[in-house]
């Protein structure tokens, strides 16, 4: 599913707070980047946030999903990028916190 361009939108203004976020289009989906490390990215109406084995618990404990396409040979996970959960959207504090961990573990790797 491609990203929505009005959900990409809503996202970035949410995110604001962070400061100059780069980014773009790619394979149906839309990447969000700071200082060029990509820390995020938005596939249909779903964010999903870069993880780190310190921040990985935090979003299983709320039953987030990694990302996952299908190809010709079964479907692959993403386990870089997870679900990012959904009441986050309904507080951009929190959501700029996540996302600074997400920042973080972009720049770890």
């Amino acid at each position: 599913m491609s990203a929505s361009a009005e959900f990409v939108s809503h996202v970035r203004e949410l995110l604001a707070p962070i400061g100059p976020l780069g980014g773009g289009r790619f394979f149906g989906g839309h990447a969000i980047k700071h200082h060029g490390n990509q820390f995020a990215m938005v596939m249909g109406n779903t964010l999903y946030l870069r993880v780190s084995q310190g921040t990985l618990p935090d979003f299983e404990k709320r039953g987030c999903q990694p990302f996952t396409y299908s190809t010709k040979n079964g479907i692959v996970q993403v386990r870089k990028y997870y679900a990012a959960p959904e009441e986050l959207l309904d507080d951009p504090r929190e959501l700029v916190s996540w996302a600074r961990h997400a920042i973080h573990a972009a720049q770890e790797s």
